[in-house]
């Protein structure tokens, strides 16, 4: 059976090309669930986009980010329909981080990068057309990371890997493809798949030592592991962007880069829409207001990163919220 082309939609127009009736009617009910969910973080909204889904042929859907990004993936995936409502912003932190960095010759280094969202945006021209090394360890995400690449012009580097804190062997278990992990007992089934370190991809030459770079951890409870790996990488101009899990009230991730390593611990405050440096972790009990949400926060030792940040700071009455 030849597969269907992908439905087309524009994120900056609104158009919807390529869809029946049918999938017509279910954007129009993705994108009021999106909006109506938002109030309360949009908690239920992948379970019900996903039913919906069962409803839907199996087809993908081709978003256009930008007019140099275009991102795959099925259509009416719980995870990911919530860019069909064109007023939700993803991970707004690490947009504006990613868009004050245009002008900087820098490297994103996407682990556990899904269907590569990031990698697809850093390397487009609105974002400077920045290198990307875009490491996923699920076989299912990577194939759809790897299409990703091929429809915007294998313009940034995939790898099929997991991120921990020595080179190795682990068991990825998991049944959302956004929330796979390497996290669970050593004896536990799924698929097996290589583990490297951030210091690894230095040795083997993928990396400089000397580069600039961005390095969001998405690895889903073996943050504090990835950190241990790169330490080296972590000496340099680099800032890691990991996130704090809404229903941790300890802080985990928070309170180990403060409190066990060099870095400076940096959150955005959405309040102010200033990136704040923490010297205690108090703030992070106002922001973190749900419980089923990530929360990125940054760590750098960089004077250059640092002062990135703080330029930011300074543009933040600016920007519209």
């Amino acid at each position: 059976m030849i597969a269907q082309p992908p439905i087309q939609f524009d994120r900056t127009s609104g158009v919807l090309e390529g869809a029946n009736a049918w999938e017509r009617a279910a954007s129009l009910a993705l994108v009021a669930g999106s909006k109506v969910s938002s109030l309360f973080a949009h908690r239920g909204y992948n379970w019900c986009a996903n039913l919906l889904r069962k409803t839907l042929p199996e087809r993908d859907i081709a978003v256009r980010l930008n007019p140099d990004a275009t991102f795959a993936f099925p259509y009416g995936d719980g995870y990911w329909s919530k860019l069909l409502n064109r007023s939700f912003r993803y991970e707004e932190e690490l947009e504006l981080l990613f868009r004050a960095s245009a002008d900087v010759d820098y490297t994103l280094l996407d682990c556990g990068a899904n269907y590569g969202y990031w990698s697809v945006l850093v390397t487009s021209r609105p974002f400077g057309s920045r290198k990307a090394i875009a490491i996923e360890p699920s076989s299912k995400n990577f194939a759809r990371l790897a299409h990703n690449a091929v429809i915007n012009g294998n313009r940034f580097e995939v790898m099929q890997s997991a991120i921990g804190a020595t080179r190795g062997v682990a068991r990825l278990s998991g049944t959302k493809h956004e929330a796979f992990s390497i996290a669970g007992a050593a004896g536990a089934g799924g698929e097996s798949v290589p583990v490297l370190s951030l210091d690894d991809l230095l040795d083997d030459g993928r990396i400089s030592p000397n580069g600039k770079h961005l390095i969001k951890l998405d690895v889903e409870g073996v943050e504090i592991e990835a950190i241990k790996g790169g330490a080296r990488v972590l000496q340099g101009d680099a800032v890691i962007l990991c996130e704090e899990h809404g229903n941790d009230r300890n802080h985990t991730v928070s309170r180990y880069i403060l409190e066990q390593t060099p870095l400076t611990l940096i959150v955005h405050d959405p309040a102010s829409g200033r990136f704040e440096t923490l010297t205690e972790l108090s703030i992070l009990d106002r922001i973190k207001v749900a419980s089923h949400v990530g929360y990125n926060v940054f760590g750098t030792s960089s004077a250059f990163w640092q002062d990135r940040f703080h330029r930011m700071n300074a543009t933040a009455s600016q920007r519209v919220h």
